[in-house]
């Protein structure tokens, strides 16, 4: 018999804020970041100034967090008391993570879980989290949670600006054409997440300036689309760009009730590179 308590669990690269993972109990499940030599827990045993300060000796690969981690994250939830859980994931387009902790999930008879594909990355799949973590504060049933979540991801959008194209190369994100073509005329996407959750380019701008306030113009139009609404900024070694675009946000979306700002995660460092902002909006559904 259920006891009720439910458990809410993400995987690193949500970039969940650290105070709300601490105010919700969130628990964490870390991706990989592979070197030549050796491997590391992203956001447990590497920090992301340490993936900047070896990007010139070496540019790791990224994985999935491995099933025995992922077993012991839910492990620790059961033991702490919890028979159900809802587990979130950066998009299933863009990670094999989903599909890893719905298999290991579905595996553990004493948790019942509720699994969400926030179709987003970063960020954008962190206010997916919160919106989750508020309907649990508030007392919502798993079944009250599964219900609402089509309407959450639907609603949240977040868009991101890159400082060069090559790690989103590296990492396979991107075509080397689109590339060649983007470096010779400094064209610079503005990129978004598809309702499949995959990369796509929403608008292109020449230079940086141009294509950062291109990125708030798309961001502001989903924003002005809701009555109520959430938002967030957030960067990667690229915090007084961060700091002026989250001012000129505040300035012009009078809608929005809460703002989260930070740094994205180690892991998502390796496919954006140093540079990166990120801009989202996430409509307010109660």
């Amino acid at each position: 018999m259920s006891n009720g308590k439910i458990a809410i669990v993400v995987d690193s690269c949500t970039d969940v804020p650290e105070a709300d993972i601490e105010r919700f109990g969130m628990y964490v499940v870390p991706l990989q970041i592979n070197y030549e030599k050796e491997s590391f827990l992203d956001k447990v045993t590497i920090s992301a100034e340490e993936v900047y300060s070896r990007l010139e000796e070496e540019v790791p690969r990224t994985s999935t967090p491995t099933p025995a981690v992922v077993g012991e994250v839910l492990d620790r939830v059961v033991a702490d008391g919890y028979d159900q859980a809802v587990i979130v994931t950066i998009s299933s387009g863009l990670s094999s993570t989903y599909d890893l902790l719905r298999s290991v999930a579905t595996g553990m008879p004493h948790l019942r879980s509720v699994l969400v594909d926030s179709k987003s990355i970063g960020m954008g799949a962190g206010l997916v989290v919160l919106a989750v973590a508020r309907m649990v504060e508030a007392g919502a049933t798993l079944s009250d949670i599964e219900r609402a979540v089509p309407g959450i991801v639907e609603n949240t959008k977040v868009f991101f600006c890159v400082n060069t194209l090559d790690y989103l190369v590296r990492g396979g994100r991107i075509g080397k054409v689109t590339h060649a073509v983007g470096s010779l005329l400094d064209m610079r996407p503005v990129i978004s997440c598809n309702e499949d959750g995959v990369y796509y380019t929403v608008a292109k701008a020449k230079g940086r300036r141009q294509s950062l306030k291109r990125m708030m113009k798309c961001a502001m139009e989903v924003a002005e689309g809701f009555d109520r609404c959430v938002g967030a900024v957030v960067n990667a070694a690229a915090q007084d760009e961060a700091d002026a675009i989250l001012a000129e946000l505040k300035a012009k979306a009078g809608n929005v009730e809460k703002w989260h700002t930070g740094h994205i995660s180690p892991a998502l460092v390796v496919h954006a590179g140093p540079g990166m902002v990120g801009v989202g909006f996430q409509k307010i559904l109660s």
